[in-house]
């Protein structure tokens, strides 16, 4: 079973909740701080694809506004750019479990990966 990565910032409630959820169900997690290590491009490709551009975006965050983004149009690359000066713009936690992709806290994406993978018993 692959290793579920977690990107989002150590002091986030977000990021700890969703570190918490996977911890209890004993399935190994590795934490990408990215206050201190912004996820690559091809990483940020990777939701992107899985998920849309629109959704690994913090619309209702300060740094979304003040970006002055819903008035910006943007191709992929653009907003690969801009994420990468700007983390402060992501919808935290992403999550990637082998080619399952979430962004923000989403416990019931997280549960109906694990009754694909565990079965039904599995959504506790």
């Amino acid at each position: 079973m692959d290793r579920i990565q977690i990107f989002g910032r150590r002091d986030s409630a977000a990021t700890g909740r969703a570190l918490r959820f996977f911890k209890e169900r004993r399935l190994q997690t590795s934490l990408v701080d990215i206050s201190l290590r912004p996820p690559a491009p091809a990483e940020l490709r990777r939701f992107i694809q899985g998920l849309g551009m629109d959704a690994i975006l913090d619309r209702a965050g300060r740094a979304y506004r003040e970006a002055g983004l819903d008035f910006l149009v943007m191709d992929e690359r653009g907003l690969i750019e801009r994420v990468g000066r700007d983390t402060d713009l992501l919808a935290l936690p992403l999550v990637r479990w082998g080619d399952r992709t979430s962004a923000g806290p989403a416990e019931s994406v997280w549960r109906g990966w694990l009754t694909e993978v565990r079965g039904p018993e599995a959504r506790r």
